[in-house]
């Protein structure tokens, strides 16, 4: 067997079906970019349909299959919508990434149940919507993957982390209960966990040069994250060689979370 045989047998994702939501712009445009690169069919699902179409022109150009569908995750009836649209485009997936994400942060004093109850629905109910959704029917068939993207705030806090940092943490709780009721039918859960991410996602902190700086001073490499980063943890996350991996937060960070 050849080295490229090999690897490819390992990392594979031929024949498989993903839902990549957040897959228009940063961590999860790159997650989208990776799988559909690596052979499977990606639907896309994000609000802005600019931003869509060219995630998924750019992949089309490049011989990927990939369709995308356009809806609010901040209500049941359009996580409803967005499931139905991923199903229609390429069957049930054997892949579910939940990268949707809203960073609403101000002053806990000022934190009130509007921005508490929106951060709460897109960060996650859509997530338990789609694994609730999705999940039984993986493990009827006997394989799935669903990788959640959380942060640093799930673990610590800190540039206001407020509802923000409470539904990352809260994610990364599903995936251990997820993990808990699927993995015994081969679906595995797990969670990739950022650092400090040069996205539009961290746009506001980004005007402040110092600031991002010391955020790069606070990792290993030295430098903060791109959304790029990502692509190799979640191929092996989406595929058959992390089959005995599961329930786990996955650190992508350039150690900052060890620093």
């Amino acid at each position: 067997m050849s080295a490229q045989t090999y690897v490819s047998e390992l990392f594979s994702l031929d024949g498989r079906a993903a839902v990549v939501t957040g897959g228009s712009s940063g961590i999860g445009r790159a997650i989208a970019g990776a799988l559909a690169r690596a052979g499977a069919r990606v639907v896309v699902v994000a609000r802005r349909e600019t931003e869509l179409k060219d995630t998924v022109e750019e992949l089309t150009a490049d011989g990927c299959r990939a369709a995308w569908v356009s809806a609010d995750l901040g209500t049941g009836e359009g996580v409803r919508g967005a499931a139905e649209g991923a199903v229609a485009a390429f069957g049930e997936p054997d892949i579910l990434v939940n990268c949707a994400g809203i960073n609403l942060r101000p002053p806990m004093s000022d934190l009130g149940e509007d921005v508490w109850d929106t951060t709460m629905a897109v960060n996650l109910k859509a997530p338990f919507l789609l694994g609730q959704r999705f999940g039984p029917g993986m493990a009827e068939r006997g394989y799935g993957r669903i990788i959640h993207v959380s942060s640093q705030q799930a673990h610590r806090a800190f540039v206001s982390s407020g509802a923000y940092g409470v539904s990352k943490g809260g994610l990364e709780s599903l995936a251990r209960s997820q993990a808990e009721a699927w993995s015994p039918y081969g679906v595995t859960v797990n969670t990739l966990v950022p650092g400090f991410v040069l996205t539009p996602l961290n746009a506001r902190l980004q005007s402040d040069p110092e600031k991002v700086a010391a955020l790069a001073a606070r990792t290993m490499v030295g430098r903060n994250g791109l959304a790029e980063d990502f692509a190799g943890a979640a191929v092996f996350l989406a595929g058959r060689s992390s089959a005995y991996v599961t329930g786990q937060s996955v650190f992508v960070d350039g150690g900052f979370s060890v620093h």
